[in-house]
C-alpha cells in the first residue's frame, strides 16, 4: 500500500484511514498533510489573552464603559436591608 511503517497497529490503521478518507496517494502523504496541518494551526493560533481582549474591546463598543462608579458594600447592605 505504501512504504511508510508504523509500529503502532492502531496508530497504522489511523493513517490507512486518513489516507483513504482524504485520497492521499500514500500513507506517508496523508501523515506528511496531518502534520503540516496541525503545524499551521499552531502557528496561526493567536493567545488567549489576545483574543480575550479582542472580545472585551468590541463589548465595550456595544455597551459604552461603565462611567459611574458601583459601591459594592452599599449594593449588598441594601439586598440585606442593612
Amino acid at each position: 500500500m505504501s512504504g511508510l511503517y508504523v509500529k503502532d497497529d492502531a496508530v497504522n490503521e489511523m493513517a490507512i484511514k486518513l489516507m483513504k478518507v482524504t485520497n492521499a496517494p500514500s500513507k506517508t502523504e496523508a501523515v506528511r498533510r496531518a502534520i503540516q496541518n496541525e503545524l499551521n494551526r499552531f502557528a496561526n493560533e493567536r493567545p488567549l489573552a489576545e483574543r480575550v481582549a479582542e472580545i472585551q474591546a468590541s463589548m465595550k463598543d456595544l455597551i459604552g464603559e461603565n462611567k459611574t462608579p458601583h459601591d459594592h458594600k452599599a449594593f449588598m447592605d441594601e439586598g440585606w436591608d442593612l
